[in-house]
């Protein structure tokens, strides 16, 4: 039986990942060592490590997530997020992956992105009605720019 899904990221700066993901799962993690740390989260149920290794910023990650059950647990847990101090980008009622969806994005410090999503219906079209073609459906929304003012991006 299958008890927690896994999940090991390679991160640059372990200092900066954890003040990022203790925001973002708004718990401590169970372990912390000089070049590691672990997350073992009930809810959802998930083993998240961080791993100190040298990484290519193009790989084959396209982007992690979590599927909540409504539209109020994507603005309860957007609106946390916020609280916390960490941009997000919203996405409500947007079309993509033959699906409608209510969701956000956020960034960790070494670009990774991280989606909260609740899936309203299904679709037969790949956009709403937007200009992006089927080469840019499901990508992740462009990394905001100016994202000083988020604490473990500061110098």
């Amino acid at each position: 039986m299958i008890k927690r899904m896994h999940v090991a990221l390679n991160c640059s700066d372990l200092t900066k990942s954890l003040e990022f993901y203790r925001a973002f799962f708004g718990t401590e993690p169970t372990k912390v060592k000089n070049n590691y740390a672990k997350f073992e989260l009930d809810d959802p149920a998930l083993h998240f490590s961080l791993n100190i290794r040298p990484f290519a910023k193009e790989g084959v990650l396209n982007h992690l997530g979590f599927q909540v059950n409504d539209t109020s647990e994507v603005l309860a847990i957007g609106e946390r997020l916020r609280q916390s101090g960490l941009l997000l980008i919203d996405e409500m009622n947007t079309t993509c992956c033959y699906a409608v969806q209510d969701k956000v994005w956020i960034y960790d410090p070494d670009g990774n992105a991280w989606e909260i999503f609740y899936t309203k219906e299904d679709s037969e079209f790949e956009s709403a009605g937007e200009a992006r073609d089927l080469s840019l459906c499901c990508t992740t929304p462009s990394e905001p720019v100016n994202i000083e003012f988020i604490s473990w991006n500061k110098k």
